[in-house]
């Protein structure tokens, strides 16, 4: 079984015949982005790094093991992709109740919860803890700001000496505030290449030192990841890839707006978070671009539904199923079955999910929301790191099909910007008036 497959069983006959009539474009698309030849080629690094990341990685393992050594906890902070990629693999790859022996992973810099930063302190105060900041420039404000109290936090503990060992600052090479703080204060440091961008980066220390930490098989994510940029880009088996961009596509210039990311495995839930930012931020600018959501079924067929069967028909879903079951637990015989659940004992949970999304893509397909699958063998770190890379390339090579540039990201610094001058951030004084005054407006 191929690492991924991709099926439009439930995507109605005309959609296909578009899908079919966009591949020329699709395949252009790939050699544009394969050729670094398209708008944003400068964010391109990520297409052959699994190829590149052999001694960056026993580097990685090597200051895992120094981190583990020292420490119970490591606190990544980052926001954005610096956090949701490793964020996603950590999430899919731990036990729900069970962890990996190696350190607990916790997040922080990926809001500006005041709450979330003192029960944070608390959950740290008894701990010995590391903290593994990320960030090409280190002024990105949440992540500034919690890396400024975590660092303080840790000196108090630790002592200034002892602190500059647990802490590793991921960031540029040569620039920037953290690289600066880092080689003043002697931190050991991971580069963030300056042609691979934040949403980008899982396959680099950004994602792949939290993931050592915690003690996952950093190896087998990256061979899968490798596996995947072969498949697609040297051996050219593109079926897969083609189909799912070519279909989006279609749905999209169908009046389909919305892109529902359906997972029925709960470990899948920050893979879908993770997709939402690569997505979102890859195709949404001007004025183009599917909105991206995520859902968890069946929990959210018990809220969203009614929508789903019966809404307005502007989405499709995109539905990310693990074939191979992860238990065997099967449903019990009960003698009074007060529950009338008896028809189900012997059976295995897994089918009774299996048979739920079955009944879930007939019923949506007849109700009139297409559903694209994308079906994962097992849910395994190289599967893991396959399923990612492939996400990766059909985002870049679907937002050149869109006529956008899949790299950059405009519109994020519009919220920044009023954020500095309502924040009375120097150099913003002129901005923040305006913006006080249209607020007192507002108000009234």
């Amino acid at each position: 079984m191929a690492m991924v497959n991709v099926k439009t069983t439930y995507v109605e006959k005309t959609i296909k015949e578009n899908a079919a009539s966009l591949l020329g474009e699709v395949e252009k698309a790939h050699h544009t982005t394969l050729s670094k030849t398209g708008p944003g080629n400068e964010f391109l690094g990520w297409v052959d790094l699994p190829d590149r990341m052999d001694e960056t990685l026993k580097a990685i393992e090597t200051t895992a093991a120094r981190l583990r050594s020292v420490a119970d906890v490591l606190v990544v902070v980052g926001i954005g992709g610096s956090y949701l990629g490793a964020k996603a693999v950590l999430e899919t790859l731990d036990g729900y109740f069970k962890k990996p022996s190696g350190m607990d992973v916790v997040f922080a810099g990926h809001h500006l919860s005041a709450a979330y930063m003192e029960e944070l302190r608390d959950y740290l105060a008894d701990k010995p803890f590391a903290i593994n900041v990320i960030s090409k420039s280190g002024t990105t404000t949440e992540p500034a700001v919690a890396f400024r109290f975590l660092k303080a936090l840790l000196e108090s503990k630790v002592g200034k000496a002892e602190a500059a060992e647990r802490i590793v600052a991921t960031t540029d090479a040569t620039k920037g505030a953290l690289r600066e703080l880092a080689e003043r204060e002697g931190y050991d440091t991971f580069v963030i290449d300056d042609d691979i961008g934040g949403r980008y980066s899982v396959f680099t220390p950004v994602g792949l030192l939290p993931v050592a930490c915690r003690g996952h098989d950093v190896s087998g994510l990256l061979g899968g990841a490798k596996a995947m940029m072969k498949t697609l880009n040297e051996k050219g088996d593109t079926e897969a890839l083609y189909r799912y961009v070519s279909t989006r596509q279609a749905l999209y210039q169908a009046g389909r707006k919305v892109e529902l990311f359906v997972y029925y495995e709960p470990k899948l839930s920050f893979v879908a978070e993770w997709w939402k930012q690569l997505f979102g931020e890859s195709e949404g600018k001007d004025g183009k671009g599917l909105f991206v959501a995520g859902a968890a079924f069946t929990t959210d067929l018990h809220s969203l539904g009614q929508y789903l069967q019966d809404g307005e028909r502007h989405l499709f879903e995109t539905v990310v199923n693990v074939a191979r079951p992860l238990s065997t637990l099967t449903v019990a015989t009960d003698k009074d079955d007060l529950d009338n659940l008896n028809y189900l004992a012997g059976k295995s949970v897994h089918e009774v999910n299996e048979r739920a999304m079955e009944g879930t893509l007939l019923a949506h397909a007849e109700g009139g929301t297409p559903s694209v699958v994308i079906e994962l063998d097992r849910l395994d770190a190289p599967h893991v790191g396959g399923l990612l890379y492939f996400f990766m390339m059909a985002c870049a090579v679907s937002g050149y099909v869109l006529g956008v540039n899949p790299f950059d990201q405009p519109g994020v610094e519009a919220y920044k910007q009023n954020m500095f001058a309502l924040l009375e951030k120097p150099g913003f004084e002129d901005r923040g008036k305006a913006l006080r005054e249209k607020l007192s407006k507002q108000d009234d």
